[in-house]
């Protein structure tokens, strides 16, 4: 894994990503060789570079909003061929779109085949050469975890769930005394030798700490420096899980890890490229989907009358209340006696209309107003009702860090989680949470949209 603006990224997909981007720009340059209309190698277009550029970004863009590089989902060639075809028909779509309006950058029918057809043979040999690279032995992350505890029956778990790119191969668990032992004893190492000498003999690149309590004298503290200062590199379970599934997890969170550990970054320079992002974003989005807003409103009034928006207090930045707008999805008084409710699968009070716009994300569109109003940003945290709110500040550790910065339309827990129907769910979607707050850039928050994007077109996590 790479950190990319405090965000980890694996290898193996950036340099995909890239090796893919070159395939593409070169498959644009070949086809364009026949585009010369003199001896003397001269293009009929002056923008040529721009229209190679703009292809191969776009369909860079149509393959990661349909998931063809998140490294949780690696896949072999046929299912990526199957893959390449809807994404090169989006990516079609999206640019006969951008010529619609530049005509400039049209090719030619001709050779806009020519230029698809080596782009798309170009994906599936650089993918086939990435696969094969990542299913080589060398490659694997290989383990060894200190303790033998739930926290490192979860790391053993997680690794084993990691079937994308960044591949793990679990050596082992070193017990500790005084620390229970939940995993199966087949994992358990034997001791007898010092931890570095362990780490060398089963080539082992990592060492992850999984224990409780750390202020013990079984606590191997001087063995993890020698450790450390031998080469193998030496974390604790929370790092683990921040860099491999995007999470802070709160039963291995210690408060010391949120104040020193980085991120948080609140600068003015931060502030004001998001804004300025929110602004553009909202103000472009409610322009371009004002007549499915307008088909949205006559369809609910057809089926169940006014009122055609719902207004809801939701918890803002610093605990702050604001009426967050979204089309209404649930039949009139949905929530009797005026009782907050989860709401739940197939939940009965969502309207015919409602279901549609729900797994859609139209439900969501008015929300563009309370983004350019600013009590939300575009991506972050959702927020949450107050009253639920309530519940989860006493019960759930950690609960209202999730407030230090603007709500969102859209965030990271909301495309890698389902929806929240539970104080589980919400815990579930609070680690997802504090991980954004710690590690938000512009770089994770277009990381977001482009899974948002995906969200909306397989109707993931709806309800």
């Amino acid at each position: 894994m790479i950190r990319i603006f405090n965000h980890y990224v694996s290898k193996m997909a950036f340099i995909l990503l890239l090796l893919e981007l070159v395939m593409l720009l070169g498959s644009a340059t070949v086809a364009s060789a026949i585009w010369v209309s003199d001896g003397q190698g001269h293009f009929r277009s002056a923008n040529l570079f721009l229209s190679s550029l703009t292809f191969a970004l776009v369909i860079i863009f149509s393959m990661s909003a349909l998931g063809m590089y998140q490294h949780s989902s690696r896949e072999g060639m046929r299912t990526t061929l199957f893959r390449i075809m809807p994404s090169f028909a989006l990516g079609f779509a999206l640019l006969s779109a951008l010529i619609a309006v530049r005509p400039e950058m049209y090719f030619g029918r001709s050779i806009s085949s020519a230029i698809f057809a080596l782009g798309a043979t170009g994906v599936v040999l650089a993918r086939l050469v990435v696969f094969k690279s990542a299913e080589s032995v060398l490659l694997d992350a290989r383990l060894i975890f200190i303790g033998g505890g739930p926290m490192a029956r979860d790391c053993i778990d997680l690794a084993f769930r990691k079937v994308g790119f960044h591949q793990f191969k679990v050596v082992g668990c070193v017990a500790v005394d005084g620390e229970p032992n939940v995993v199966p004893a087949s994992y358990l190492l034997p001791m007898g030798e010092s931890l570095l000498m362990m780490a060398q003999r089963y080539e082992a690149s990592e060492i992850v700490v999984t224990l409780g309590n750390r202020r013990g004298s079984a606590f191997p503290i001087e063995e993890l420096l020698a450790c450390a200062l031998g080469g193998v590199r030496v974390i604790d379970a929370a790092s683990f899980f921040e860099r491999e599934a995007c999470q802070i997890r709160l039963d291995s969170l210690q408060p010391s890890y949120l104040i020193f550990g980085g991120g948080f970054d609140q600068s003015f320079l931060r502030a004001a490229s998001k804004r300025i992002f929110d602004l553009a974003a909202s103000l472009l989005i409610s322009l371009a989907s004002l007549p499915v807003l307008l088909l949205a409103a006559a369809a609910i009034v057809m089926e169940d009358g006014a009122p055609v928006i719902y207004q809801q207090q939701r918890v803002g930045r610093n605990g702050r209340l604001f009426s967050m707008l979204k089309l209404r999805s649930m039949r009139k008084n949905a929530e009797q006696g005026g009782l907050p409710t989860w709401a739940t699968t197939n939940d009965p009070r969502v309207t015919r209309v409602g279901r549609i716009l729900r797994m859609l994300r139209i439900d969501e569109l008015p929300q563009m107003f309370n983004v350019l109003k600013g009590d939300m940003s575009f991506v972050g945290p959702r927020p949450e009702r107050a009253y639920f709110v309530g519940q989860l500040i006493g019960e759930v550790p950690y609960y209202n860090v999730r407030h230090g910065i603007k709500p969102g339309v859209t965030g990271l827990a909301q495309v890698r989680y389902q929806y929240g129907a539970s104080i589980d769910d919400a815990i579930q979607k609070l680690q997802y949470d504090l991980y954004y707050v710690k590690n938000n850039s512009m770089f994770l928050d277009l990381l977001i949209l482009i899974e948002t994007v995906q969200v909306v077109l397989t109707g993931k996590g709806s309800r």
